[in-house]
């Protein structure tokens, strides 16, 4: 039976740290079930490129739109063997949802793994799951991270840090190790067949 995935989005969620996750864990033959509170299955959110152009921080353009597949209110932690959290906009007011921190409590209580992404970390910290550990994020989430009680690992923004069942990254150009680490963290193996 493949392993199934939550993924909690919303709108003006990073694109590339929505669909490339969503569509790479399902290459390697896991079940995606991505969710946003207030929306149903076959129901639309908005996306947000983010980009880093040289500026003091990154730019914002529109995205597409990403069609959910799952209903929020029908999933339990119970349900799935590990969480996903991209970045972007969205994880600053799903924060204010009980029912999101709520589900991300349970995941961590459980010690099933997550993986966030640049701004996930905020979710992470509103959830009150990252004291102790080790964490990455976009630069800028850094003091949230602190002020949870997190260590904020300043790495490379193409690395991963992973600390137990926690995988977590800067952005979207880390997307090879982010994904790698949580992949193995999931018991997983990719084997290459190739000559």
């Amino acid at each position: 039976m493949p392993k199934k995935i939550l993924l909690i989005a919303g709108d003006f969620v990073e694109d590339y740290e929505l669909m490339v996750p969503f569509q790479t864990l399902q290459a390697v033959g896991l079940t995606v079930d991505a969710v946003c509170p207030g929306k149903k299955s076959g129901e639309t959110i908005a996306t947000a490129i983010h980009d880093f152009e040289g500026h003091q921080t990154y730019s914002e353009k529109p995205g597409h739109r990403f069609t959910l597949n799952a209903d929020f209110e029908t999933v339990h932690a119970d349900a799935y063997d590990a969480l996903v959290i991209p970045g972007g906009r969205a994880p600053e007011y799903l924060r204010l949802n009980e029912q999101v921190l709520a589900l991300i409590r349970a995941f961590a209580a459980a010690a099933k793994p997550i993986a966030a992404i640049c701004h996930g970390a905020q979710l992470l910290a509103a959830a009150d799951i990252i004291r102790g550990k080790t964490v990455s994020a976009y630069p800028a989430c850094a003091p949230e991270v602190r002020l949870a009680g997190g260590h904020y690992a300043e790495i490379a923004i193409d690395a991963a840090v992973t600390d137990g069942t926690l995988v977590t990254a800067p952005a979207w150009p880390a997307h090879p190790a982010w994904l790698a680490q949580f992949i193995a963290v999931l018991g997983l193996k990719i084997v290459s067949t190739a000559a």
